[in-house]
């Protein structure tokens, strides 16, 4: 496929031939993180820089709707996990001290100086905390849009939510490094994708420009991501687990770091999951004794797509209070 024009500026565009040659040029770089490389697209000038952190399966261009408008005001950095869109798989389990210790590389070997303002969706939301954990004199302020929280429960639709941390099975955590993963990397570049399919994605993604659209479709047919994709999933219930146990011991385990928890509307008091999930989204509030709540009363799970400008402002008063912090 012919490189497609995306909706925020290219900085340092290569090509690549994986997952197939209809996958355009990356709009970032290409960060060799040591064997290893990262897609990581920054734009914008300004202090602190913005990080971004997509939920499950999403990749960096979800934020094409948010990053232009950030990027307005200061630096603005996203980026595709590994295995995701441009960015080599890498090794597994897929802890998140491991997808940390990746962001954390690639940040560093692109020049990218913290500390950071962290964005995270979803179970990028997650993330987000495991870095601010791991990494905490490099984060200056965090905003959770729509984040999952360790105890919430999930519709498996037969009628008994469940909550993930009690997939867990007490499996040790392995100490993270950087290693690519050249059987995934060989995989990739011996599977043909399909056709392209040319029709609009579903709602919300079809609010991305229709060239990033074809993008996502592009991507999102490579198995190596789906399989990347699955083995994120696979660990998450041991470290939801984690994430309760040491809540239990403390609930501010962000500290005194400024925090935005911006949350979509509770939904009707009939809907007992949503009235659930909108009490977790309370409790988020209290990862940190400097935190603040938004509710998002014109959008779903995706406020990014849906309320972008919401997510916009709240980052620019987040990056202003950090600003005056010095």
């Amino acid at each position: 496929m012919a490189s497609a024009t995306l909706a925020f500026p290219l900085t340092g565009a290569v090509h690549i031939a994986h997952p197939s040659e209809r996958l355009p040029d990356a709009p970032g770089r290409l960060v060799d993180i040591g064997g290893q490389q990262i897609h990581l697209n920054c734009t914008g000038n300004g202090w602190p820089t913005v990080v971004f952190e997509a939920g499950a399966g999403d990749f960096s261009i979800v934020w094409s709707l948010v990053q232009p408008g950030v990027s307005a005001f200061t630096r603005a950095c996203s980026y595709d996990r590994a295995g995701y869109a441009w960015s080599d798989p890498g090794k597994t389990p897929r802890t998140y001290d491991q997808i940390a210790l990746e962001l954390f590389t690639a940040l560093q070997r692109a020049g990218e100086h913290g500390p950071f303002v962290l964005v995270g969706q979803s179970y990028g939301g997650l993330l987000v905390r495991e870095y601010a954990r791991r990494y905490s004199k490099e984060v200056a302020g965090v905003l959770l849009v729509d984040a999952v929280h360790e105890d919430g429960r999930i519709d498996m639709g037969n009628g008994t939510p469940q909550r993930i941390r009690d997939w867990a099975k007490g499996r040790a955590r392995p100490e993270p490094r950087v290693v690519a993963d050249s059987t995934l990397i060989g995989l990739r570049r011996s599977i043909v994708s399909p056709p392209i399919d040319t029709t609009a994605l579903e709602s919300p993604l079809d609010r991305l420009p229709r060239p990033l659209q074809d993008v996502w479709r592009v991507a999102s047919e490579d198995s190596v991501y789906r399989l990347s994709w699955a083995a994120e999933m696979d660990w998450s219930p041991e470290e939801l687990q984690r994430m309760h146990d040491e809540r239990l011991r403390d609930r501010a385990t962000l500290g005194n770091v400024p925090l935005v928890v911006i949350s979509r509307a509770a939904g009707p008091p009939s809907d007992s999951l949503a009235t659930e999930r909108a009490a977790l989204q309370r409790d988020l509030v209290a990862l940190s004794h400097n935190a603040k709540q938004v509710v998002a009363t014109r959008a779903g799970h995706n406020v990014h797509l849906e309320e972008p400008a919401l997510v916009i402002n709240n980052i620019r008063k987040l990056v202003l209070g950090v600003r005056k912090m010095g």
